[in-house]
């Protein structure tokens, strides 16, 4: 791992424009590096969050990405739990991705064969690769410590072969989702966890200080060697000691 940077900012109107500048930042060294920007998405408040910021940037050019989601609720994408279909709605007709850019669930299919599906997807747009590299994942955190869909004392947590697992009996509903592995998570150039609020403090410090030791799936986010950022805001860092890096205004990562 490159090291893990905390960031702490005032509330998450400061913190929105800095993730923006990350992600735009990460995208032109990768398409400088190989081409193209390949985007791992979450759900919750990171997709408004997201989406004000990103359509706020002057001159944003997305047609070299490519995007996928680190977990997905098995629900039609006109449901209002599905990931892609929040993304639909708030973002993705506003840039200029291009559809096939886009690498969504069959949510037709039963969850088992679903994740399976989208295994051949990332396997397809990741030739090559045992685990797909992604050049910058988003991840959000539950007041459980869960990311993805990998929740406390859940056997997915050990899994290590597939890229893409199915769970039927999240702990959070809906049951039925898919969602990326730790592998493939660890992988990942450079992970970025946006987490907010005061009722994340409580856990929050617990998978920043609790060391190795620390049963939160949050906590088993370590890449192997890519760059490691959580952006957080002052309520969710309020019993927080370790030392964090408090940014100005402008600061870009």
């Amino acid at each position: 791992m490159a090291g893990r940077r905390v960031v702490v900012f005032p509330s998450s109107a400061e913190l929105g424009p800095v993730l923006a500048h990350l992600v735009i930042s990460r995208a032109e060294k990768a398409i400088a590096s190989h081409g193209r920007f390949t985007l791992g998405l979450s759900g919750g408040s990171l997709v408004s969050m997201l989406s004000k910021e990103l359509l706020a940037l002057l001159q944003l050019d997305c047609s070299q990405w490519v995007v996928g989601f680190c977990d997905e609720r098995l629900v039609s994408f006109d449901d209002p739990e599905s990931t892609f279909g929040l993304y639909k709605s708030q973002l993705f007709p506003k840039i200029n991705i291009p559809d096939s850019g886009i690498l969504t669930i069959d949510p037709s299919l039963p969850v088992t064969e679903c994740a399976e599906d989208y295994a051949c997807k990332l396997k397809e747009a990741f030739p090559g690769e045992e685990f797909p590299v992604f050049d910058l994942l988003l991840l959000g955190m539950g007041p459980d410590g869960h990311t993805c869909s990998l929740f406390p004392g859940h056997p997915l947590l050990e899994e290590t072969k597939k890229i893409v697992a199915p769970i039927s009996d999240s702990p959070k509903p809906p049951p039925q989702r898919v969602t990326m592995t730790f592998p493939v998570v660890n992988a990942a150039r450079c992970v970025a966890f946006v987490s907010t609020g005061g009722s994340k403090a409580t856990v929050l410090k617990e998978v920043l200080e609790g060391g190795n030791a620390s049963p939160y799936p949050a906590a088993r986010v370590i890449p192997t060697s890519g760059e490691l950022f959580w952006l957080i805001d002052d309520p969710a860092a309020a019993t927080l000691t370790i030392q964090v890096e408090r940014p100005g205004a402008g600061t870009k990562l």
